[in-house]
């Protein structure tokens, strides 16, 4: 949430300045995840407000971000020492999303140029860290690129063209959500380019979290972690004997 303060102040003056307005919304504002949740969509969908005639002809483009709570990570580094794979070098990105997917009309390149995209971390390869274990930030690049690879590779992070507009004004996205994202408070952010400058931007909270059995188990891990412990090694005994005797009687 830390970002979303100097974004929306900095898109107040324009928004009012070429009296356009953006109004969005999602699907559904709550992703309830239970024992056989495998990953769904949501939609993202909105009209541009008030376009004035005179401005009829100008470059309009919607991007879609949707970003997760953020987490500290420690990446690490692999080197091979004597024929082994070990791990040497090690850093820590502070506040990095953990879940992060851009939604865009057009490449984004093709949207604003990169001070503008830099400035509000659209696109994958700005996204940032609050901060990082080191006093030297070149020093810390190639970890940085290496976890947003990683969670690319996983999914976690997405970048697409698939923002599509229905007329002159509607518009809407299909933002996937995969079985893996972690469970807490994610923002959708839809913002409005005019000719490469953002001039209109609306934040829409979305919530993912365990529901059912597994939201009683997890509670019941998180209140009273000395039960649950001593539950879970009586649990897997039991099923070790139960599979011993079986197998015994087919022997």
């Amino acid at each position: 949430m830390r970002w979303l303060v100097p974004t929306i102040a900095l898109l107040a003056m324009p928004a009012a300045a070429h009296g356009e307005d953006l109004v969005s919304g999602l699907s559904q504002d709550q992703i309830r995840i239970t024992s056989n949740y495998t990953g769904t969509n949501i939609t993202v969908f909105g009209a541009i407000e008030a376009i004035a005639a005179n401005d009829a002809g100008a470059i309009r483009d919607i991007v879609v971000v949707i970003r997760g709570p953020d987490a500290d990570m420690t990446v690490r580094r692999k080197v091979r020492i004597a024929g082994v794979w070990i791990n040497r070098d090690a850093m820590q990105l502070h506040a990095m999303p953990t879940y992060y997917s851009v939604a865009s009309s057009r490449p984004l390149a093709k949207i604003a140029g990169k001070e503008t995209l830099e400035r509000y971390q659209i696109g994958m390869v700005n996204v940032q860290p609050e901060s990082v274990g080191t006093h030297n930030p070149k020093k810390a690049e190639p970890f940085r690129q290496a976890a947003i690879a990683d969670r690319a590779h996983a999914g976690l992070y997405s970048e697409d063209t698939s923002v599509e507009f229905l007329g002159n004004s509607l518009f809407r996205a299909r933002v996937p959500i995969p079985a893996t994202v972690q469970r807490g408070e994610y923002t959708a952010e839809v913002l409005l380019f005019r000719d490469g400058n953002v001039v209109s931007a609306q934040t829409t909270p979305l919530f993912v979290d365990q529901f059912g059995f597994e939201r009683g188990i997890l509670n019941f891990a998180h209140r009273e972690a000395f039960w649950y412990g001593l539950t879970a090694v009586m649990m897997a005994a039991l099923f070790g004997w139960l599979s011993s005797l079986m197998f015994r009687e087919r022997a």
